[in-house]
């Protein structure tokens, strides 16, 4: 008799923060992350845009103002004289000097629509202002206004064409018959560039902003929720049978749910303890009087009294299977806050069969590792383990092995196996029925696999035979185990 101690590799490590800014899906946590950072993504973008236009249409303005300035000097210095018009006295060095983008024009407006020039500025040379082919009609309907749009510089590379701010106004003029359009541009490559400057400086603070308040989302979130996390565990430990009550307080929002759940744990342990007396009576009351019709049948001889013997016996054992399967049925429903050391079992068994069939010197092997425990009540283990080695040290010649084991999903796989001559494929659907006996020589009620597959059921697990390599029968049970971390 062997034992071998193997340890269940450890769970893994922190969430990590892939788990928490995935897909929502309907995680409370990811929920709230993803909508917090949805709303601040949204925020921050609007405000970006908002105050990098607000920038621009500020710097623009300001050269608005200045291209005013400049058209009421030209106006207050046109006029119509005997020799001609008179060019306006700007004094500014901008205007003199070639393509220094600073410009002005005075242009007329001919009854058929045509615009011809009357003075330029010394920067634009023989060059023309580029003009959108509306604006005298756009000027006509603000007569007197100005108004302003954007053009490219007069140079002829296309590729080298200053951006410009233009600046408009059509007016009547002493001794002059024609309205007269006042033009005044300035070139705005640096209100452009102080656009950009102020947008890149704008996009990266609030990157570092929304990473920051993104981040202290996810530390609140985790924070807040924190109760909501120690609770799932507290729960999940009751579950696995480490605990089996909620002990610890939470904050008001959720105590009321952590008083609940322990009220229903009592109310499911006062149910399981009432059913559990409800059966005890059951067996008293039903067993006392078979009993005395087994006495009373024993010491009669005849047809009749071997007959109700015969079915007094076989009454007696559904009575015991049945008592069985409901008492196991109302601790697998309960379920919680018991667990049972699977190696600790093998080793009492092992040693008890071995004592039983010590004549045929029966050899029980069985492996477990320590920390392997089934989450139910103990005896339901000892019932279904001894049921199938006892039937496997029956069945074998010489040898019995038994193995136990994590599945890693909340089960665990234990293996009992004989050397003995096995059971065909065909007649292992039978000897799960009640009573069956497919050996009349051996001793037994034929409740023992039976017993062992209602058992197993009860615990949602499973029962499976099969050939095994040592020559005879190979049972396979599935079980539910209690997670060790």
């Amino acid at each position: 008799m062997t034992e071998a101690t193997t340890s269940k590799p450890k769970a893994g490590g922190l969430h990590d923060w892939g788990r928490w800014f995935g897909r929502p899906g309907r995680s409370l946590t990811r929920r709230l992350i993803w909508l917090a950072s949805a709303w601040i993504v949204v925020a921050l973008v609007i405000s970006a845009l908002v105050l990098t236009q607000a920038f621009q249409e500020s710097a623009l303005r300001r050269l608005g103002a200045m291209l005013n300035e400049t058209i009421d000097e030209i106006v207050v210095g046109a006029s119509r004289t005997p020799q001609g018009e008179a060019i306006p006295q700007i004094q500014d060095a901008r205007t003199l000097r070639l393509l220094s983008g600073k410009y002005w024009q005075i242009m007329e407006v001919r009854p058929d629509g045509r615009l011809v020039n009357l003075a330029r500025s010394n920067s634009l040379w023989s060059y023309d202002l580029a003009l959108p082919a509306d604006l005298p009609a756009r000027l006509d309907a603000a007569f007197g206004d100005v108004i302003t749009f954007n053009t490219t510089g007069p140079k002829d590379d296309a590729e080298t064409r200053e951006p410009l701010r233009v600046a408009a106004s059509m007016k009547s003029i002493p001794r002059h018959e024609h309205p007269v359009i006042f033009i005044a541009a300035l070139d705005r490559s640096d209100v452009d560039a102080d656009t950009r400057q102020f947008a890149r400086v704008t996009w990266i603070a609030f990157l570092i902003l929304g990473l920051g308040l993104v981040s202290a989302v996810f530390i609140q979130v985790r924070i807040g929720l924190r109760p909501l996390f120690d609770l799932r565990d507290e729960i999940a430990d009751v579950r696995k049978g480490r605990s089996a009550r909620i002990g610890r307080s939470y904050p008001q929002e959720i105590q009321p749910l952590a008083e609940q759940v322990n009220r229903l744990l009592d109310h499911n342990q006062e149910v399981v303890d009432r059913q559990r007396t409800h059966v005890g009576n059951l067996a008293h009351a039903l067993k006392t009087p078979i009993s005395v019709m087994l006495a009373e049948a024993g010491t009669s001889e005849g047809a009749l009294p071997e007959l109700v013997r015969r079915q007094t016996r076989i009454m007696q054992g559904q009575v015991d299977h049945h008592l069985r399967r409901a008492r196991a049925a109302a601790r697998a429903a309960h379920g919680l806050g018991e667990t049972t050391p699977v190696a600790e079992v093998l080793d009492e068994l092992a040693v008890m069969i071995e004592q039983v069939f010590r004549d045929k010197n029966v050899e029980i092997d069985w492996r477990a590792p320590d920390s392997l425990s089934f989450l139910g009540e103990r005896q339901d283990l000892q019932e279904i383990l001894g049921n199938l080695i006892e039937n496997a040290a029956k069945f074998s010649r010489r040898r019995v092995r038994v193995s136990a084991g994590g599945s890693g999903l909340g089960q665990m796989i234990l293996v009992v196996e004989d050397d003995g001559a096995g059971l065909p494929a065909d007649q292992r659907d039978t000897v799960m029925q009640r009573g069956a006996r497919l050996d009349e020589s051996a001793p037994g009620s034929g409740l023992g696999l039976s017993i062992v597959d209602d058992l197993t059921r009860a615990y949602g697990g499973r029962l499976m035979l099969s050939d095994s390599d040592m020559g005879g029968l190979k049972a396979v049970l599935e079980l539910p185990a209690a997670q060790v971390d």
